[in-house]
């Protein structure tokens, strides 16, 4: 007796790359990514960062050549972060005009500003020498308020130096409802804001902080999230757009598309993923074991955070993955 054969075959359309680049329902682009970047201040050759393969603490001129070789790869964007030499209290160096972080966006600005959208990370913890992200009160615990007036002051300084887009990384409530009054009280109106607004308090953080040289004992469970919270991701986006954000974030990515896929699905602004530097450390140590297809890999994650909803990806492989996209390998 012949088995009946049968009658859908959604195999057809797998059959050969041309096929599958056909009717692929989620496309990746170089122009979505975004590539964080480190500039360390009193170094006079870049510096590994031994747990993030192939990632450094740029000098200012190694930085100005890898924000030329991010333009000329196509991407959307760059992140910059600050190394100071050195940190206090208050974070004092974040708004200093010749702080590390504000000399790079002056620097990135000139450079490819017509060609990369400069964003900056507005946040105390690599300023401070408690490696909080804001400042502290008598009793030791992160004041939210005195921290507002830390980041308009940051912002003020960022603007001025030069970024389009300012990160606001450091999870104070009213963080961007007081950073955008001050913008436009200053007549900078076209400066954007990005809403970190559902940020995690994740393990996926360790690689980060010795590329920032984190000063933190303890944690930061008393402002970023609690990882068992997916709706309260989606309200605190809900408050950043409310409060004028242009764009709102979810970090990290990998572990938490199901907050990005719910956020992304009520945002009437564009919602971007952080692909943090714990995302980034596994799959290269995974890889340097021969336990993965690295260039699969690197792809596959990147295409699971644009399915699962953002509009763009902040990773360290934004160029290099712009380049295997450049060369097919996406097929």
């Amino acid at each position: 007796m012949t088995t009946p054969l049968p009658d859908i075959r959604p195999r057809r359309t797998r059959a050969t790359p041309a096929w599958r680049r056909l009717v692929a329902q989620t496309r990746l682009h170089a122009r979505e990514l975004v590539l964080p970047m480190f500039v360390r201040e009193g170094v006079s050759e870049p510096v590994p960062i031994s747990s993030m393969p192939g990632v450094v603490q740029h000098t200012t001129d190694s930085f100005k050549r890898a924000l030329h070789d991010a333009a000329d790869a196509g991407i959307g964007g760059v992140m910059l972060f600050g190394v100071p030499a050195h940190k206090d209290a208050t974070g004092s160096g974040a708004d200093d005009p010749d702080g590390i972080l504000n000399v790079a966006t002056r620097i990135a600005a000139a450079e490819v500003g017509g060609d990369l959208v400069v964003q900056t990370d507005l946040c105390l913890d690599e300023f401070t020498d408690h490696g909080h992200c804001g400042v502290l009160d008598g009793a030791g615990r992160v004041d939210n308020d005195a921290s507002l007036e830390r980041y308009r002051a940051m912002a003020l300084a960022q603007a001025s130096a030069g970024s389009a887009l300012l990160g606001l990384s450091g999870m104070m409530d009213g963080q961007v409802r007081a950073v955008r009054d001050v913008l436009d009280a200053h007549g900078h109106h076209d400066t954007a804001i990005l809403g970190y607004a559902a940020k995690y308090a994740s393990a996926l953080y360790g690689p980060f902080r010795e590329a920032v040289q984190s000063s933190l004992e303890g944690d930061r469970r008393t402002y970023q999230l609690d990882p068992a919270n997916a709706r309260e991701g989606e309200r605190e986006a809900a408050i950043d757009v409310a409060e004028g954000a242009d764009v709102v974030m979810v970090k990290p990515a990998s572990l938490y598309l199901d907050v990005l896929s719910r956020v992304a699905a009520a945002s009437p602004v564009p919602v971007w993923a952080y692909q943090v530097s714990g995302e980034y450390s596994m799959i290269e140590a995974a890889a340097a074991n021969g336990w993965i297809d690295r260039e699969r890999a690197v792809l596959e994650s990147l295409v699971s955070i644009r399915r699962a909803g953002a509009d763009g990806i902040l990773t360290y492989w934004a160029v290099e993955a712009a380049h295997l996209l450049q060369d097919g390998a996406g097929a």
